[in-house]
């Protein structure tokens, strides 16, 4: 690994600087011109915006192939491909109207296409859309997105499910390394703030050929707020408060750009009291609080771009043990989570005249700390200041991550595109508390593929690639004395290895609907908790015992999507099949131990199966009215067609929005009123609850007031409005029936300076 960065330096510093620039005027169709229209450099994380006369310009490109984005509210995204040398230096676009949403870069895949282009159906959601439903948490948000679930405990926890599968087999990406914070437990939530993040692509099928093990199901893609634009300085200041949970949000960042060098740093407070349900009553200790702070600085020059990030998370997530005590205090009792978290991120790309190297580092440091009430003799409150002297963690894990990704673009030959890569991770985990859910342990993995693009009448692309991981586990034996018996965790030391690849095909049928088909192979190895657990696993009120013979999940899934798309009306329909051989899930034995049910982890094949289904109406002349629609299911069986556990219910939602363009003075109001209707999930496993259908109403209002330069954006929003008492099919809490959050007025403002 030394050689080969000595190599990467050296063909750096041997390389013959040369400063390209770009300049040009943004008009639209009747020849007029468009002030604020932004144009950005996905890969380079260089950008600006139109003038007043909508002139505009970039410098310090460097030599090679790039792709240049126009976008703009109310007009189709304007793509142009420049080259250095050879590419004029004025690029002058005319952009056209459009009711439907903009064309964004995919980050998230390998050739960082905008959306129409990628031959993967990759969903993608910007954080601003997000937040006009109001949700406490990012991952209440996410749910807006066609295929994607919570699995919820509370309002304060929240676990990804994408089309079924969640844990271990959706992979978490956010400042563009993978998140590691012991996601094996259902009562571990995503540990991220929305504060400070611009948008999420979500990849939903297996992508391991990207990304490695635990991509089997998908990819959460969390993208960073990016940098000033060049010669910018912008501030912004939020405040969101919440009536149901008598919460609140806030946050305060500055970012400013220079001629090379870019910061931005944000702060978040949010807190939030025990939530109430319908009835009136509160479901004691989901209360939460947390603090968030990022920060970044970037640097660019001619033929190398440097981005350094890093984030500081702290939750600290109250327990529930049923609808107890009524208050709407916000100070954590026990039991609680306190979980600390710091993520810092490197990103290099080195520019070389017909290729680049993109080298990205991360490091993880995770602290996961449980206080439980067989610690103390009653319930207590527990105060700030009290917080470390005088408690003691029953569950204490210290999970430290490195990761780095080397990928090198090979120089375009003909119409193939190709990267060759190698990524790893050395990670270790560590215990500090009197009890212990998994040993301390280690782990390596180290991953090499390769992938190819080719694209033919513009039309038609083809993209395919192969992979080899190995996984090394190591861990150390552990024994317990828990009521005069031992529970041993005995010695690990264990490899797997697997092959995965994939192929899709992209294009165009009947000259205007958009065909994807893809084949994809994916695996998981199985983690720690499933290997050696050997105790009481309080999260989830279970005694739990681990196989150390275990398989790695491998799957197969077959996606179709199809999409047609004109001026005033779009509709889209995916379909999956996903095969999955070894399928790992925890199964109850009938025997108790401590006074609790015995769970162990067992495997069987099993397939999952469904799709999303959707079409969004903007009926002429009405150009202010948009009718949308979408239908989600997933069926997930065992090959003994006994059902899988923790399926989401079939889910469709239907909405009605408003939106107006304004003037200069206020600007993209709109008003909204969304019904979702969850259907009776009754094809559940051997010990799981069915659950009834029901139907959640909510309502949005918002839009931008500009007034002396300063921006003020307002939402408000109803969360279910007619205070639906309902259980989730994926709440952690039914299984005590206790019903979901009742109805929740919420009020947002920011501020852009």
């Amino acid at each position: 690994m030394k050689k080969l960065i000595y190599i990467i330096f050296l063909g750096y510093t041997s390389i013959i600087f040369s400063q390209n620039k770009i300049s040009g005027i943004v008009t639209d169709q009747n020849n007029q011109t468009l002030f604020g229209v932004q144009i950005f450099i996905e890969q380079l994380h260089l950008g600006t915006t139109s003038d007043e006369d909508g002139s505009f310009s970039l410098d310090k490109i460097p030599n090679g192939e790039h792709q240049v984005i126009f976008s703009f509210i109310g007009f189709q995204t304007e793509k142009r491909k420049i080259t250095f040398p050879g590419t004029t230096n004025e690029i002058n676009i005319e952009m056209i109207e459009s009711v439907f949403h903009m064309d964004e870069v995919i980050v998230s895949s390998p050739f960082h296409k905008i959306q129409s282009e990628n031959v993967m159906k990759v969903e993608y959601k910007s954080i601003e859309s997000l937040q006009k439903n109001g949700e406490a948490t990012l991952i209440q948000g996410i749910t807006s997105i066609p295929g994607v679930e919570q699995f919820s405990t509370g309002t304060g926890i929240g676990k990804p499910v994408i089309r079924g599968l969640t844990g271990n087999r959706v992979l978490v990406y956010t400042q563009g390394v993978r998140l590691e914070n012991q996601q094996f437990g259902s009562e571990h939530g995503l540990g991220l703030n929305e504060a400070g993040i611009e948008s999420i692509e979500v990849i939903k099928g297996p992508a391991s050929l990207l990304y490695g093990s635990d991509a089997l199901g998908g990819v959460l893609y969390f993208n960073p707020e990016k940098f000033a634009l060049q010669h910018k300085t912008n501030v912004s200041i939020s405040q969101k408060l919440f009536s149901n949970t008598l919460g609140s949000n806030t946050s305060v960042g500055v970012k400013t750009s220079g001629e090379q060098f870019k910061f931005l740093a944000r702060g978040t407070y949010n807190t939030h009291s025990d939530y109430k349900i319908p009835d009136g009553d509160r479901v004691t200790n989901t209360r939460f609080n947390e603090k968030d702070f990022k920060a970044g600085i970037g640097f660019n020059s001619e033929n190398y771009i440097s981005e350094f990030r890093y984030n500081f998370n702290q939750s600290k997530i109250g327990l529930t043990e049923g609808i107890e005590d009524q208050t709407s205090s916000k100070s954590l009792s026990l039991p609680y989570q306190d979980l600390d978290s710091h993520i810092f991120s490197l990103h290099n790309h080195i520019f070389l005249n017909n290729s680049k190297f993109d080298f990205d580092l991360g490091y993880i440091i995770n602290i996961r700390k449980e206080f439980e009430d067989e610690h103390h003799h009653h319930h207590e409150s527990i105060t700030e200041e009290a917080d470390g002297d005088e408690q003691h963690p029953a569950i204490h894990l210290n999970l430290k991550t490195f990761t780095y990704d080397l990928k090198y673009h090979l120089p375009k030959w003909n119409k193939f595109e190709n990267i060759v890569g190698i990524q790893g991770m050395n990670q270790s985990n560590s215990n500090y508390g009197e009890e212990i859910l998994i040993p301390n342990a280690k782990t390596n993995d180290i991953g090499l593929f390769i992938t190819s693009l080719y694209t033919w009448k513009e039309i038609n692309s083809l993209q395919g690639g192969i992979r080899f991981d190995h996984r090394k586990m190591e861990s150390e034996e552990h024994q317990i004395v828990h009521e005069d018996e031992i529970h041993v965790f005995e010695a690990l030391d264990q490899s797997f290895q697997n092959f995965t690849a994939s192929l899709g095909y992209k294009t165009v049928l009947f000259n205007n609907i958009i065909s994807r088909f893809n084949f994809a192979s994916g695996f998981r190895a199985p983690n720690l908790a499933e290997l050696t657990s050997n105790g009481i696993h309080h999260g989830t009120n279970r005694y739990e015992v681990g196989n150390p013979n275990l398989n790695s999940e491998q799957n197969f899934q077959s996606d179709i999507s199809f999409e047609y798309k004109n001026k005033h009306f779009e509709i889209f329909a995916n379909g999956f099949y996903n095969n999955i051989n070894d399928y790992i899930f925890i199964n109850p034995t009938g025997e108790i131990e401590d006074g609790f049910d015995v769970f162990t982890y067992v495997q069987n094949d099993a397939k999952l199966y469904g799709g999303e289904f959707g079409f969004h109406l903007h009926p002429h002349p009405l150009d202010w009215l948009h009718l949308e629609s979408s239908f989600e299911t997933v069926i997930g069986k065992q090959n003994n067609d006994e059902y899988l556990p923790l399926i989401p219910a079939n889910k469709l939602t239907n909405t009605i929005r408003s939106e107006f363009r304004g003037s200069d003075k206020w600007n993209d109001w709109f008003i909204s009123l969304k019904l979702q209707s969850y259907f009776k999930q009754d094809h559940v496993s051997t010990f799981e609850e069915k659950t009834d259908g029901y139907n959640l109403m909510d309502f949005g209002f918002g839009g931008n007031l500009n007034f002396n330069k300063v921006k003020t954006t307002i939402n408000f929003n109803v969360n279910n409005l007619f205070n639906k008492t309902y259980m989730s099919h994926l709440s952690a809490l039914k299984v005590n029936d206790i019903p979901n959050i009742g109805r929740n007025f919420i009020l947002g403002i920011t501020f852009h300076i």
